[in-house]
This record gives structure tokens, C-alpha cells and sequence, in this order.
């Protein structure tokens, strides 16, 4: 059986995890602080925060944001159910907007539909690793801030919507020249599991706000935010008689510890030049085999402004139903290779169906998921098996068509 994302676990990996649980520190300490630093100075950024997942990275952001009960977060109807669900944590409503079928990105042209004088929050997701149009969401907001209503002590300081990037798939991805994590004025990591770079459940915050705020204030108050509300963390209290700390506010429960750190330290060494490059590598013998088949609709890897992160190929097959892709699935998991879809639209699960969301409000989003199927990539795929999956692929479309 071909899998669909396993992640990349060698004995340079367990040998250096095995040394953290050799030191005797495993929870929050110097191998995450180290993280923090190296994908703070990957990025090109002054202050990194890292969380045990994305999701905790999105709420805290919100929550220093001041989102709540009568603000409205704008999220894209196609996206993993994580970037809405933090909005109803919050007590906000997420305002869903339709995508691109270009390239799968958060439309702009919906997120200018959906501003109302609630919109504390727009929140693109950068869909398999390809960056949003983040200049022109820039501008946007820029455009719009006569219909701002500021609500909280960030929000006046602002001044605007706050952009908040779902950046989970584009570590390492460019916009003009750029790298993902400096592209707006909050980006938010993941590296869980099946993420190109993982720490088995992990996610940063790079923090890019304008001169106004002092991000390296906001790493240490959400940092607080990130443990309970407390004023230390273990390592400042394991320093000679320093063991008397204070809670400031209800906080939360969400801080990394070292050994996932450790694992991304090692993923971080071999990124820019070893990982990317295979995950590159397999996107492009997939682009060169389905290319040739009338019936595949490519993703797009690279144009002239932005390249991904090649995170996912998301194949579409031109005129087919979501039943028919259902079973071009079906057919090509019985020739023994894992594929995945990319996502269930927000809209078809029940909590926000129940909530009165309906899928034929975002036509494009649910035409983008009938007919998607996304193949694997991952470090340890082999040119024969991208071979055979691309084989398997195209046995199963042709007998379904």
C-alpha cells in the first residue's frame, strides 16, 4: 500500500529526541525557545511563538485581537474546519466567503462582499501551500477602513481589519520575493503530523504587526497567554529561588513542549534544501504525467508571483460528479494507493449546516471539492511509486468516465 502522508521519521530524528528525554527537560524550555529563533530567522521575521497547534496559534490571535460575541471573522468556505471553528470559540461568526477556482485561495472579490462594519478579522488560507494574494488583501483592508468599528484596545490601535494568515500548508512557500510568515500582520504555522514540516502536533505565530505595536510585547504577553496566564515559564522558575510566579488572566493550555521541538529542529536543518526540494520534485512527475491526460485539471505549484510550499497536489478531473469522484477513489484505493480529499467544505458539515450555512452559497468551493482529489506526497516516495500512483490514477478515472 502506497500511504498518503507519512511523515519523515529517520534515526537522526529518534536520536535526537532520544537526547531530550536523556536531558531531563521535555516540556516547554531550550529546544523550543531554539525553534522559536531558527524559524524566526527562516522567515525573516523578528518574533516566532511556538504553540502545540495552529489552531491554538489562530485562536490566541483572535483572542489578543479582542474578537467576540457580535463580530463577524471573514474565512473561506474551503478550508479545514479549524479556521472557522476557532471564530465560534471565540463567540464570533464566521462569515464564509466563496474561492478562486483558479487556485483554490479565498476570493477577493467575496471578501469585499462580506465587510460589514462587524469584520474585526479576515482570515486567508493559504490552500496546499500557495500564498493568497496577500498585496491585494493588504490594500483591502486599507480600503475599507472607514467602515471599521473598533470595539477593543488592539482593535483602535490597529485602526483596521487585522489579517490573520492560515498559513498551515506554506512553510517555506514565496509571494514576490517574500516567505510565507512576513506576507500580513499575523501568520499562523502548522506542523502537525502530515504537514511537510512536522513536530508529530505543533504550530507557530510570526508576528508582523505594523510600528505601532511592539511585537516582541505581544510574543511575551501571549507566551503568558499560552500557560495559564503565567507570569513564568518552567525554565525561568527552575532558576535558583525564582520559583514565586503570579496568574494575570484565565489563560490557556497551549504551549509546545521540547520533545516536539527537538523533532522540528532536526525538520528545520533539512528543510529549505532537502524536503522542499523532494516534495518539489514529486509535484513535478505528477505535472508531467497528468499534463498529458485531457481529462486533469493541474493545481497550480508556481506562477509569476507566488510558488507554494508543494504541500498537497490537488488534482481535479473536468466534468464529473462528486458521486463519480467518490468512486474514482474508491477504485484507485482497491489498486492499493491512498489519496485524500482537500476539504469537506465548511458549509456540508452538520455543526454549521445546523448553524444555517448552505453549500450552494459558494459555488465555486463546492465545484473546486466534487472533482478534487489530492495525491500523496511525502518525503519517502520513491520515483516508482509516484509512477504507480500516477498509473492507479488513471486506470481509475478512465474506467469511471
Amino acid at each position: 500500500m502506497i500511504n498518503f502522508a507519512p511523515p519523515r521519521i529517520d534515526e537522526k530524528t529518534i536520536e535526537a529526541v532520544a537526547e531530550t528525554l536523556r536531558s531531563g527537560w521535555i516540556t516547554t524550555g531550550p529546544k523550543t525557545k531554539l525553534l522559536e529563533k531558527k524559524i524566526s530567522e527562516y522567515c525573516g521575521i523578528q518574533q516566532t511563538l511556538c504553540l502545540n497547534s495552529a489552531t491554538a496559534g489562530l485562536e490566541l490571535a483572535l483572542r489578543w485581537f479582542g474578537v467576540g460575541p457580535g463580530d463577524e471573522v471573514i474565512v473561506p468556505a474551503y478550508t479545514y474546519a479549524a479556521t472557522a471553528n476557532v471564530v465560534i470559540h471565540c463567540g464570533a461568526t464566521p462569515v464564509l466567503a466563496d474561492v478562486n477556482n483558479s487556485d483554490f485561495c479565498i476570493s477577493l472579490s467575496a471578501i469585499e462582499k462580506a465587510i460589514t462594519s462587524r469584520t474585526k478579522v479576515i482570515m486567508p488560507v493559504d490552500f496546499g501551500g500557495l500564498p493568497c494574494d496577500y498585496d491585494a488583501i493588504n490594500a483591502l483592508v486599507e480600503k475599507v477602513k472607514n467602515k471599521f468599528i473598533a470595539t477593543k484596545p488592539n482593535q483602535e490601535k490597529l485602526g483596521r481589519i487585522l489579517v490573520l494568515s492560515d498559513a498551515a500548508h506554506s512553510m517555506g512557500a514565496t509571494y514576490k520575493g517574500k516567505t510565507a510568515g512576513i506576507l500580513t500582520d499575523i501568520s499562523v504555522f502548522s506542523f502537525h503530523a502530515v504537514k511537510n514540516l512536522t513536530t508529530a502536533e505543533g504550530g507557530a505565530m510570526l508576528f508582523n504587526l505594523p510600528s505601532q505595536f511592539d511585537n516582541a510585547t505581544i510574543y511575551k504577553e501571549l507566551s503568558i497567554l499560552s500557560l495559564h496566564g503565567q507570569t513564568k515559564d518552567a525554565m525561568a522558575k527552575m532558576q535558583k529561588g525564582n520559583w514565586k510566579y503570579d496568574i494575570v488572566e484565565a489563560g490557556y493550555k497551549c504551549n509546545m513542549t521540547d520533545l516536539a521541538a527537538t523533532i522540528g529542529l532536526i525538520e528545520l536543518e533539512r528543510y529549505k534544501d532537502d524536503t522542499l526540494l523532494k516534495r518539489k520534485s514529486i509535484i513535478e512527475g505528477y505535472d508531467a504525467f497528468f499534463s498529458k491526460c485531457k481529462w486533469a485539471e493541474m493545481p497550480v505549484s508556481k506562477d509569476i508571483n507566488r510558488e507554494s510550499s508543494y504541500h498537497l497536489f490537488a488534482l481535479r478531473i473536468k466534468n464529473i460528479t462528486e458521486q463519480q469522484r467518490d468512486t474514482i477513489i474508491q477504485k484507485i484505493f482497491d489498486r492499493d494507493v491512498a489519496v485524500n480529499v482537500h476539504f469537506i467544505p465548511i458549509p456540508m458539515m452538520s455543526f454549521y449546516k445546523n448553524l444555517g450555512y448552505k453549500m450552494s452559497d459558494y459555488p465555486v468551493t463546492y465545484d473546486n471539492f466534487s472533482r478534487e482529489i489530492s495525491l500523496p506526497v511525502y518525503y519517502d516516495l520513491t520515483e516508482e511509486q509516484v509512477g504507480i500512483v500516477c498509473k492507479a490514477v488513471q486506470d481509475s478515472v478512465e474506467e469511471v468516465i
